[in-house]
């Protein structure tokens, strides 16, 4: 019998997940956080790849997610470019970056490989306050809708289904990479990069390529983000979106495509429970992150998989 792909029931469920969560939603604030919940997941199933599968730390991914963002809206405000052209340009140019940077930073290790990606971007930060004819720096920018042809995509509700599917597309994407023979490298190097080495794997290339996929992954959501929110600032690229992202990812589970889909839709969701708690919000954050990192260090879903699969055999008799 021929083996379905690597989880196709996962896949299945979130397909069900984005068709039917319109139908309780109450209005247009939820949908738009519902969409912004899509754009973090989609950074996080590229940076799961990075962090979970291949081992590597990244606290700059918010840079690339930036200058994707600001990519298109460059593009398409100054120059008036069609905005599909102007997020594949940004991407392309993103990869380049990374591919770029990827060589020297990745030989680093350990909190030294985490400083240098941290590095990246806090530049990347200092470029797009000071590049104030270009991005309006601190003030930040206004970005055009997206359109192809005659149609435009404005509304919550129309970018729901945009990066719901973008984001179906991305956890499809995630899942045959991690069942290919890339996945095992990465998974290999992950365990042991002087095993992985003994063993054939080409350790630098497997790196830059995770690197640029997950950078790439971090621009097409930044590029999403920017037309849907039709309003850029520097924040985006702040260190603290980085951290955030990573605090996503680690939440939801390491080497987990949907642990960083359950992470984002956490920490974004979360936030707006909490609101009514004022003073006490942040106090409630943070105790909800320590219980979690406590009784399940592994994160959410991989804790939550393993204790379904202990489940029958406690239950099964002699």
């Amino acid at each position: 019998m021929k083996r379905l792909p690597l989880g196709t029931g996962g896949l299945l469920a979130l397909a069900a997940i984005v068709v039917f969560l319109p139908f309780v939603l109450p209005n247009n604030f939820y949908f738009d956080v519902a969409v912004k919940t899509g754009l973090n997941a989609i950074v996080c199933i590229g940076l799961n790849l990075l962090i979970g599968y291949a081992g590597q730390i990244s606290l700059g991914h918010a840079g690339f997610f930036a200058l994707g963002a600001y990519s298109s809206a460059i593009l398409t405000a100054r120059y008036g470019w069609p905005a599909p052209l102007a997020m594949l340009t940004g991407a392309v140019g993103v990869g380049l970056i990374a591919f770029v940077v990827a060589r020297p930073i990745l030989r680093l290790k350990g909190h030294y490989l985490a400083m240098a990606t941290l590095g990246l971007g806090i530049i990347v930060a200092i470029v797009i306050n000071r590049e104030i004819a270009l991005t309006g720096g601190p003030d930040g920018m206004t970005v055009p809708a997206f359109s192809i042809g005659g149609w435009r995509a404005v509304g919550a509700q129309t970018w729901y289904w945009i990066v719901g599917g973008a984001l179906l597309l991305a956890v499809w994407l995630s899942l045959n990479l991690i069942d290919s023979g890339v996945g095992r490298a990465l998974r290999a190097l992950h365990g042991s990069e002087v095993a992985a080495a003994t063993a054939g794997v080409d350790i630098p290339r497997y790196k830059t390529l995770v690197f640029v996929v997950s950078a790439v992954f971090a621009s097409l959501a930044g590029s999403l983000f920017a037309h849907a929110d039709r309003f850029l600032t520097p924040v985006e690229a702040g260190f603290l979106r980085s951290i955030e992202f990573v605090t996503m990812v680690v939440l939801g589970g390491m080497a987990s495509t949907f642990g960083g889909v359950v992470g984002a839709a956490i920490l974004t969701v979360l936030p707006q429970l909490l609101a009514g708690f004022h003073d006490y919000k942040h106090l409630a954050f943070g105790a909800i992150m320590i219980g979690v990192m406590i009784f399940m260090p592994k994160g959410l879903v991989p804790s939550l998989a393993m204790l379904l699969r202990r489940r029958p055999r406690a239950g099964a008799g002699p």
